[in-house]
This record gives C-alpha cells, sequence and structure tokens, in this order.
C-alpha cells in the first residue's frame, strides 16, 4: 500500500517489511545496453517473495554500487527500498567490522578476529540508516524481519523509533559461546541490539542459549527457558528456527532432462568409477584445508585408487580482495597442485579444482554426478550445499559426509559424520561412505531426503513469521 507522509510525497508502507545487507534484485543489463532489475536467485528471497507479495511487503537493502544514491522503486509486486553506502562504509562496515571482526568471531575465531574502532562506528551508523529507513517503510502495527550479522542493532534501533512495530531477528550463521562473545569491546551494544527484536532466530538450538545466557550473565537480565525480559518488563524470545532450501525446486532441477543429460556427460568426462564432490565458498571456515589434505593422503597411500577415483572440489570466489583469502586459495592452489603431481597421470588428474560459479542446472548436473558428497566445514551455521545434494538424489542414491560442526548435522543424522579436525577420522569417513553397498546408502539417503522434504525453506519461513505473529 502507499501512504503519503508529511511533506507531502508518497512513500511506499507495508505490512511486512524484510531487512537485509543486500535487496531482493541484482542489476540486468539488456542486449540494447538497457539496465534493468532481476530477482535474486538465493533461497531466502524464493521463500519470502510470494509472502511479501501478498502482504504489499517492502524490502530494505543496498543494491550492491557504492557511493550511488536510488530511489525506492517497484519490482514483481515488492517495494525496493535502496540503503545508500560509500565506498569507506563498505570498507569499515562491511568488509571491515561484519567480514573481518563478527564473521570470524562467530565461527569459533577459526581466524583472528580484528578490533576496530572506526569499523564499529562506521558499523553503527549503517546500521542507523538501516533502521531508519525500514522505519519509514513500515506500516502502522506492521512486521519487520531484520536478517543477519550485518544488522544486528537494527531490532533496538528500530523498537526506539517504532515501538509499534513487531519485530524479528534471524541469524544466519553461528552464533559464539559465551567465552568468545565476550571478547568483542562492543558486546554490550551488540547484545542489546539483538534483544530489540521480539523474536530473535538461531540455526541451532545451542546459539539460542548461549544468546539468553550472555543476557543473564553480561545484561542481569531475567530468562526462562526461551524467554527474556527487557529492563522496561517487555519481554522477547529466542529459538531455533534451522533454514532449509526451496527442496521442490532442486528436485525437479535436477531430474528436468537437460540436468539428467548434463550430469552423464559429467560422469563420461571424468570416466570414474567413484565421483566425490565439495562444494564450497573459498573460505577459511570450509575445512578446504583438512578435506583437500585427506584426499592427498588417501590417494598416495592407494587407498582411493587415482585411476577409478575423482575428486572433484568446486571453490566459489569469495572476499578476493581481503589477503586472509588470498593466502588460502594460493594454499589449496598449492596443494592441489602437489597432490595431483604425485598421484596423476598423463591427462588424468585424482583433484579437479574448479575455482569459480557454476549456474544452479550445472550444481544440479554435478550433484546428481557426484557419487559421494563430501561437506567438511570447520564451522557452518547450517550449510544448504549439504540439504541441495540430497534433495538432488531422487533416485535414493548417494552417500553424504558431514561435518558434524554444521548446523545441518543436527537434522542430517544419517550422514557419515565427521570431525573436520580429525584427519585419519576424515578420511575413514570418507573411504565408508565410497565402499557403502547400495542398500545401506539408500536406506540413509531415504531417510535424509524425508528430513530435508518436510522441512524446506517455506517450512522454515512460515514458523517463523507464525511464531513472530504469536508474541
Amino acid at each position: 500500500m502507499t501512504t503519503s507522509n508529511e511533506a507531502g510525497t508518497d512513500t511506499p508502507r507495508a505490512a511486512l517489511v524484510v531487512v537485509a545487507n543486500r535487496l531482493a534484485v541484482e542489476r540486468t543489463t539488456a542486449a540494447d545496453g538497457s539496465a534493468g532489475w532481476q530477482t535474486s536467485p538465493g533461497g531466502l528471497v524464493t521463500a519470502l517473495v510470494p509472502i511479501m507479495q501478498a502482504k504489499d511487503g517492502a524490502w530494505v537493502g543496498w543494491h550492491g554500487a557504492p557511493d550511488e544514491e536510488l530511489e525506492p522503486f517497484h519490482h514483481d509486486g515488492i517495494d525496493m527500498i535502496p540503503v545508500a553506502l560509500s565506498a569507506g562504509e563498505v570498507e569499515e562496515y562491511y568488509e571491515g567490522m561484519s567480514n573481518a571482526t563478527f564473521w570470524p568471531l562467530y565461527h569459533d575465531s577459526v581466524a583472528f578476529p580484528e578490533f576496530h574502532r572506526e569499523w564499529w562506528d562506521a558499523y553503527v551508523a549503517v546500521n542507523r540508516r538501516f533502521a531508519e529507513a525500514a522505519a519509514s517503510a513500515a506500516d502502522d502495527n506492521g512486521t519487520v524481519w531484520v536478517q543477519d550479522y550485518q544488522l544486528q542493532l537494527v531490532p533496538s534501533m528500530l523498537r526506539e523509533m517504532r515501538p509499534d512495530l513487531r519485530i524479528g531477528f534471524f541469524l544466519h550463521i553461528p552464533f559464539p559461546p559465551s567465552e568468545l562473545f565476550q571478547q568483542l569491546p562492543w558486546r554490550r551494544a551488540v547484545l542489546e541490539g539483538l534483544a530489540g527484536a521480539d523474536l530473535v532466530g538461531f540455526q541451532v538450538p545451542g546459539a539460542a542459549t548461549n544468546f539468553l545466557n550472555l543476557l543473564r550473565r553480561r545484561l542481569g537480565w531475567d530468562t526462562h527457558r526461551q524467554e527474556f525480559v527487557r529492563p522496561d518488563g517487555s519481554r522477547g524470545r529466542a529459538a531455533a528456527y534451522p533454514i532449509s532450501i526451496a527442496t521442490q525446486a532442486f528436485e525437479d532441477l535436477a531430474n528436468s532432462p537437460e540436468v539428467v543429460e548434463r550430469a552423464a556427460q559429467i560422469r563420461e568426462d571424468l570416466a570414474a568409477e567413484t565421483v566425490f564432490l565439495g562444494v564450497d565458498r573459498l573460505d577459511y571456515t570450509k575445512g578446504l584445508r583438512q578435506r583437500v589434505r585427506a584426499f592427498g593422503e588417501l590417494f598416495t597411500s592407494g587407498e582411493l585408487d587415482p585411476e577409478k577415483v575423482v575428486f572433484v572440489q568446486v571453490a566459489t570466489p569469495s572476499r578476493e580482495r581481503v589477503e586472509e583469502y588470498k593466502r588460502l586459495r594460493d594454499d589449496i592452489e598449492l596443494l592441489v597442485g602437489r597432490i595431483n603431481g604425485d598421484s596423476g597421470q598423463l591427462g588424468r588428474p585424482p583433484i579437479h579444482y574448479l575455482h569459480q560459479s557454476f549456474p544452479r542446472d550445472e550444481m544440479a548436473a554435478l550433484y546428481r554426478a557426484a557419487d559421494v558428497m563430501v561437506v567438511t566445514p570447520l564451522r557452518d551455521g547450517m550449510n544448504l550445499v549439504a540439504k541441495e545434494y540430497v534433495a538432488c538424489r531422487s533416485d535414493n542414491d548417494g552417500a553424504l559426509v558431514l561435518s558434524e560442526f554444521a548446523g545441518a548435522a543436527r537434522e542430517l543424522k544419517q550422514a557419515w559424520q565427521v570431525n573436520p579436525y580429525d584427519i585419519d577420522g576424515m578420511k575413514e569417513a570418507i573411504l565408508a561412505a565410497g565402499r557403502a553397498g547400495k542398500q545401506e546408502t539408500r536406506r540413509r539417503m531415504r531417510a535424509l531426503r524425508k528430513q530435508v522434504a518436510t522441512h524446506d525453506i517455506d517450512h522454515w519461513a512460515e514458523t517463523f513469521l507464525a511464531d513472530l505473529d504469536a508474541i
């Protein structure tokens, strides 16, 4: 709906507002050179767009170009509210505070977090800008759903600006134990920021427990089970809502004639009896060094025959301007090169390393072509790649090796679960999954597929919003 503000100009006012670091659209360029917008392909957008269309929703987010201001626009039944960021804010708020402080800290300090006051100042300023945009976009007594670690201060800021709103927050990455969180110089502000939400959602119950414990121990607030009580006597709730994927859409894509044909071509090109697959962003939390080392030792020892077995690792480029990621890329490429040099033959490397992005249909073909999916992050909020692989295995075959430190491990209990820091244990699981008989793999895969089918992205979004409405 649209109402008029005091200045007399029309401002969109929505019953449901989603606030995320990025808008739900991305830029396109037509053949004639004209620019436009298309809906982003991510699972979160796919899940929320129908709900927002039904509720005249608005999406607040950065449009991706620094030092550019855009007016709100309408796209596919949703009001898009762009938030402008300067190049300096992208560097300090996003690359700095969000991805060099919160990201490593929340992932169990797999890399050392950095603490810089100027980054924090930018983070506060940008969060306030997002909160102001959401406050202007939300209708009276509307609902605002804030997404992820880049915007942890927005809930409390919104509560101050618009106490009439119902506010939800969901953290897509892990939330650390108190021993790690307490390193953060601005820990109180972050806790109060999150606790401005009526419902704070996490991927797993342990993360919600960590948050509630910190409210009690660091802020002195009363908590009872999943509830917390603010100093003014108002109440909020913290609970787990494991995110998922558009399961049926992935299954339909994997069964399309084009993807079936492409998967068969991949198998023919690889010319291997057994295909292992890894798919990750190139990120230090994904356990790539340990995984590649485990495969290297298996090929060197002959436990995996490089003439019959191949390991395909897709590493999607990520944050390539950050020094830590440059070092990781160099390390992986050197390690893969050494293993292929030691164990490979002319024209037949045992490890195929692909540092590039692929469209969804190519990913579905890879999932369909792989006998064993190996997902071994050192720490992960959920890991949707594991669920995507399961969704694409409609024939109930295939095996999943999964890190016990991924949030998905709580749901995908029939995977071969491993401690990614234990190289020998990972090697044993890889061999067990690769050598398992059809009866065992199908028994496990049927259970995995049932879980992923009944708990898809729509179930996640509908459950969270229903619980938020009930508060």
